[in-house]
Parts: C-alpha cells; sequence; structure tokens
C-alpha cells in the first residue's frame, strides 16, 4: 500500500474489524483520495498511519477502540472516537457496509466533531484495574444463572429449594435436592462453591486496591451503603470528576434521567434513558437499595426517597430507587471534587441553622 497523501489537512474514517478494519481518506473538499484496508493489529496500524502528515481520524467505540485510538495518538494524528449508540445514519443505514461506514465517519468528522458525540477512552491502567471488578461482575452473572437453574429444575419435579445467600446457597440446599437429579446438580454445586471462593478473593483484592492505589475512594465510603466495589467502580469508571462541568451530570451521563421525545404538544413520560455504563449504574441502584431498606440509616437521600414511594402507585418505589440512585451519583461527584466531610442530614441541619438565626 502506498503512504497518505500529504499536503492538505486530511480527515480519516476508520471503521473497525476484529481482523480488518477499512478506511476512507477525504481532503479538504471532502473528495475521496484514498480508500483500502488495514490489518487490525498493532505493527500494521502504525506502519499505515506513521510518517504521515497530521490527520484527523474518527472511528467508532467498540472493542478495539481504546487501544487503536490511544496507538494513532502516538502516531501524532487527531483522534475522535464516535459513540456509536448516537449515530442511528450509520447503525440504522439499509444499505450499511464496512467502507461506507468509515466514509460516514469520515464525513462527519470533517464537517463537525461534535456530531459524533465523541468519547473519551480511558487510560490503560485504570482499564486494567477496571477488569478486576469486571471479571467480578462476570462471575456474579454466572453464579446467578447456575443458582437459578437448580432452582428452576427441583421446581419442574414439583420440589422447592430452601432460601438461602448465594453464598450459603451450596451447603444450604444440598439435603433437599431430590435423588432422581442430584446427579445432575451436584456438579453445579461444586461449581457455586467455587465461584464464592473466586468472587471472595476478587473482594479482598478490590478493597486492597481502593486502599493503596485509589484513596480518593474514602471519601465516597463516607455515604453509608457505599462500599470498597461500588467507590472504586465510580471511580476507575468516572475516572476524574474534572470530566463533568456540574454534578449534575452525573446523572444523565449514567443513564439515570427520563429520557425525551417532545414533538409539538406531545411530551410523553419516557423511561431512563439507561446510557452509559452498566455497570456503574447497576452499583448505584444496589446502593440505592440498601440506603431505602430496612438497615439504611436517616439521611438526606433516605427521606428524599421515602417521600417519592409515598405518593402511590405500583411504581412509586421503582421510582424512588432510580432517584436516589441519581442523587447518589451526583453527590458522590461533589464529595470526590470537593473532597468534603458528608453530612448524611444536611439539610436538616441546614434548616436548623436557618431556624436559629431567624429566631
Amino acid at each position: 500500500m502506498k503512504k497518505l497523501t500529504k499536503g492538505a489537512r486530511l480527515t480519516v474514517g476508520l471503521d473497525l474489524g476484529d481482523r480488518q478494519s477499512r478506511f476512507v481518506v477525504l481532503d479538504e473538499n471532502g473528495q475521496e483520495v484514498e480508500e483500502g484496508r488495514v490489518a487490525t493489529r498493532e505493527p500494521a496500524l502504525r506502519q499505515r498511519f506513521s510518517g504521515c502528515e497530521r490527520m484527523r481520524i474518527a472511528l467508532e467505540t467498540g472493542t478495539h477502540s481504546p487501544w487503536v485510538s490511544r496507538l494513532l495518538v502516538e502516531c501524532g494524528h487527531e483522534v475522535i472516537v464516535a459513540n456509536s449508540r448516537k449515530l442511528r445514519l450509520i447503525y440504522e443505514n439499509r444499505r450499511k457496509d464496512d467502507r461506507v461506514d468509515a466514509l460516514y465517519l469520515a464525513r462527519l468528522a470533517r464537517l463537525d466533531p461534535q456530531l459524533l458525540w465523541p468519547v473519551e477512552h480511558r487510560g490503560p491502567e485504570v482499564q486494567k484495574d477496571l477488569a478486576l471488578l469486571r471479571s467480578r461482575d462476570a462471575l456474579i452473572h454466572a453464579r446467578t444463572q447456575l443458582i437459578n437453574h437448580a432452582r428452576g429444575l427441583v421446581k419442574s419435579l414439583g420440589h422447592r429449594l430452601p432460601r438461602a445467600s448465594s453464598r450459603a446457597f451450596p451447603k444450604r440446599v444440598l439435603e433437599a435436592i431430590p435423588e432422581s437429579v442430584q446427579p445432575a446438580l451436584l456438579p453445579v454445586l461444586e461449581v457455586v462453591t467455587c465461584l464464592n471462593d473466586q468472587i471472595k478473593a476478587l473482594d479482598r483484592k478490590v478493597e486492597t486496591l481502593g486502599r493503596e492505589s485509589y484513596p480518593e475512594t474514602k471519601l465516597l465510603r463516607q455515604v453509608t451503603g457505599v462500599g470498597p466495589i461500588t467507590s472504586l467502580g465510580y471511580v476507575l469508571i468516572l475516572e476524574r470528576p474534572a470530566r463533568f462541568a456540574k454534578s449534575r451530570a452525573v446523572g444523565p451521563y449514567l443513564g439515570l434521567v427520563p429520557g425525551k421525545k417532545q414533538s409539538g404538544d406531545s411530551d410523553p413520560q419516557m423511561r431512563i434513558t439507561k446510557e452509559g455504563d452498566s455497570l456503574l449504574r447497576r452499583l448505584m441502584v444496589n446502593s440505592a437499595h440498601y440506603i431505602l431498606g430496612p438497615f439504611g440509616p436517616d439521611s438526606d437521600l433516605r427521606r428524599f426517597g421515602l417521600k417519592i414511594a409515598q405518593r402511590g402507585g405500583k411504581k412509586a418505589k421503582k421510582r424512588a430507587v432510580i432517584a436516589v440512585a441519581r442523587k447518589l451519583a451526583v453527590l458522590l461527584h461533589h464529595l470526590w471534587h470537593c473532597a468534603e466531610v458528608y453530612d448524611p442530614l444536611y439539610q436538616e441541619t441546614r434548616k436548623a441553622s436557618r431556624r436559629g438565626k431567624a429566631a
């Protein structure tokens, strides 16, 4: 392959594939000056994009986008990582193929990079640490599937397994398994036991990592219901508080706000968008459940959620949980950014102070 054209400022659309990636190059006037394929491997990409003048390269988020974007920046180019969920022009195209995708990326990047809804990938060190949480989440998902499988299989025979926590499940249900399905379910219980041990080991690693490498997690753990896993996940996924101009922006970033579909006089009530990182959103929701649960201490967050839940309706409790999760995400960003001491009854303290001044 020939080297990319030098001279005028060029814009490149790069559609990443698992083995081969397709690219299209546009000049300043939007004319195609080159197109081709390149192997999605570091040596091939470095050879292809090194030694040329600085270009603007657009690519979509995906499995390979973190390391490819870092590599292209090392080669001296301006790199735009487009949010693939926002590019309906590409993923709803009825004549979709790799070349057309690369062409659309290049044209949008040349016209206005903000149309690509650019995202910022995490650094390699943070990505490596976050892998601990991702692996733990995958193990928990596998354990849940195995437990549900065991319960469903026994129920189909007219029996029921006793209630038990995930960690106590193998020992608690062993005697309740019908003899006819013991050959099928005993290996499942052994795997669940092994998964419990692996999850426990990862929990210890996560707590050590947060204490030694990310001391800012201590600020977030001031809030009851936010433990080592949630606090570390929050810090690693958001990476730095300065990414958000206001703490309130964290709620929409995590998809914890209702969607909008307004048109004229029509403005229907929508569900939450569920955009952003699903792991962190689940961690926020789990913490909200604890705050509103029977063991949650009195706090502004709890009072806020209970007030919403008391409005009635079959979805009131769900709305309360989501509202508390969103408010918690905002609160954690504020504590992290300002390094403040958390006052669980801050609003009550303010009201008391105002009453004292008025008296």
